[in-house]
């Protein structure tokens, strides 16, 4: 599986109308939620908001008006046939007085999301896990060249030092017993996919 290494965004028009295509990393489908409602929100004067996302093997998808099947539809197709995941599209458009038609449309979408993916930054998706650790601060140096290859998201200091990072499932079986020897409390979180 696919994604992008950073969110992107880009602009077209077609026939007087503009497109603007928005790539976005998402993780949940309530991230995917607090996205779009900033969209909405950043174009609020906008005619159209069309949207798709895939999350793992969740995947959905929103005309906002269009007609049926000329927007959601062919912005999820672009998304799977690039075998993408973790990602919100959402395409808002401005209509500039120019009927397109329900082929018009479906071209106009495609084109949109397309171009917008050739400027982005694709990366490899591997199956990883979400993990929080609690030790002792004198473990600090330790925990911290077993996590060297890891993204660490939270780090918590108070009586005992806390971490929560994510690694690759493959990552997190090589220091699995290391871990469990240098911690107190090892609790996995959640599983997701992460960059290679």
């Amino acid at each position: 599986m696919l994604s992008i290494s950073k969110n992107c965004h880009n602009e077209i028009i077609i026939n007087k109308s503009k497109f603007i295509t928005y790539l976005i990393k998402i993780n949940n489908v309530e991230s995917a939620k607090i996205e779009l409602d900033k969209l909405k929100n950043m174009y609020g004067d906008a005619t159209h908001h069309c949207y798709a996302y895939i999350i793992g093997n969740v995947k959905r998808f929103n005309d906002d008006g269009e007609p049926s099947g000329t927007a959601g539809i062919p912005i999820l197709s672009v998304l799977e046939s690039n075998n993408l995941n973790n990602l919100l599209c959402v395409v808002i458009r401005y209509f500039g007085g120019v009927k397109l038609g329900a082929g018009g449309l479906v071209r106009a979408y495609l084109k949109s999301v397309t171009t917008c993916l050739n400027e982005a930054s694709i990366v490899e998706l591997v199956e990883g896990i979400k993990v929080s650790i609690e030790f002792n601060y004198d473990q600090t140096n330790k925990i911290d060249y077993l996590l060297k290859d890891s993204l660490i998201i939270d780090k918590e200091f108070n009586e005992f030092t806390n971490y929560t990072f994510t690694l690759s499932n493959e990552e997190y079986s090589k220091i699995y017993n290391e871990l469990k020897i240098n911690t107190n409390k090892i609790k996995k979180i959640e599983n997701i996919l992460i960059e290679s």
